[in-house]
């Protein structure tokens, strides 16, 4: 199925728009090992109209982050055209996609998100009107339904293709779900199989084995990853080796590891203007890194005490002086 833009690969790969996370400098980052497609956070379609200074500030991103696409919300299909023209005309991304699958209660109690899947005309509406808006692809990202009443995402992801949407991405979990219980693959499978557009598979992704799993089980276009990249953004180049039947690259070892948190530390300092508040933010970035290395809770303890990013360098010479280490090479 062919994707309405760029892709390095028959099956691409993507970094899923997260919050807070997602950011130019990860983005940058998860390309570099591997990901064919980075989407950015979810930008407000009112905040981007109105020119909020924070807002604009997020649509930033480098050449190298191509192939990129920005992802918008909101329940008004004005605010949603104005905002798709405004990130055409200055950003130009190569797609505009449509969030219409966060869950979180400040956005969905305005019928952001997940919050527009209780009214699927306004769905249609909206995406219209962000077509109206731009030249360039509009895609989306959908979840299974409002509630467990109201689960049918194949009806939903068929009222998006019909107005219009070249590619969907599924995160097969109801909005009342959150993020708890398992997401339903084979609603994955579904979708595929009713569409006639690309759809890329999104959920309890964890591992590169669990992308791979996925690709075989749904016959999906692409594989969308979101919190198993955290702290491991060669997650990528590991699930594009499986899904194109080469053995797995080695997970990187612990050195290498804490250069690619520096790599990632040093991206973050270029970007940001407000160093030591991106120190602080960078702390959640830090505690995923050292997941599951011997002693990680101490040494997690340290991390998320920085206040600037001097600090971890220093952190992590510590802690390969230390011996701890030997624990890792010797399991």
């Amino acid at each position: 199925m062919a994707f309405p833009y760029p892709v390095d690969h028959a099956i691409p790969l993507f970094l899923a728009p997260m919050a807070g996370v997602s950011e130019s400098p990860f983005r940058r980052l998860c390309r570099a090992w591997g990901a064919d497609v980075v989407v950015t956070e979810f930008l407000s379609a009112e905040g981007i109209r109105r020119e909020n200074e924070a807002t604009l500030s997020k649509l930033r991103f480098g050449a190298d982050e191509r192939t990129i696409g920005v992802q918008i919300f909101g329940a008004e299909p004005a605010a949603m055209q104005d905002a798709a023209a405004l990130v055409t005309d200055v950003f130009q991304p190569e797609f505009i996609d449509i969030n219409f699958g966060c869950p979180v209660k400040k956005v969905v109690r305005r019928n952001g998100g997940s919050g527009c899947l209780k009214d699927l005309d306004l769905v249609q509406e909206i995406i219209r009107a962000v077509i109206r808006g731009t030249h360039l692809p509009v895609t989306c990202k959908i979840r299974s339904g409002w509630s467990e009443e109201m689960r049918d995402p194949v009806k939903i992801a068929l009222r998006c293709q019909d107005a219009g949407v070249k590619a969907i991405a599924l995160h097969p979990r109801t909005r009342t779900q959150m993020y708890t219980g398992h997401a339903h693959w084979d609603e994955i499978a579904a979708v595929k199989a009713a569409l006639s557009i690309p759809v890329i598979g999104n959920g309890d992704i964890k591992t590169a084995e669990d992308a791979a799993r996925m690709r075989r089980e749904t016959g999906c276009d692409g594989v969308m990853i979101a919190r198993g990249s955290f702290g491991q953004p060669w997650i990528f180049k590991q699930a594009r080796a499986l899904i194109d039947g080469q053995p797995m690259p080695a997970t990187p070892g612990v050195e290498e590891r804490f250069q690619i948190a520096l790599s990632h530390a040093r991206m973050v300092m270029e970007y940001e203007a407000d160093l030591i508040g991106a120190a602080l933010e960078f702390r959640k970035h830090l505690g995923w890194y050292v997941k599951g290395l011997p002693n990680s809770a101490d040494l997690r303890k340290k991390l998320h005490t920085v206040n600037s990013f001097g600090e971890v360098e220093g952190i992590f010479a510590e802690y390969l002086a230390s011996g701890w280490m030997n624990e890792v090479e010797a399991a």
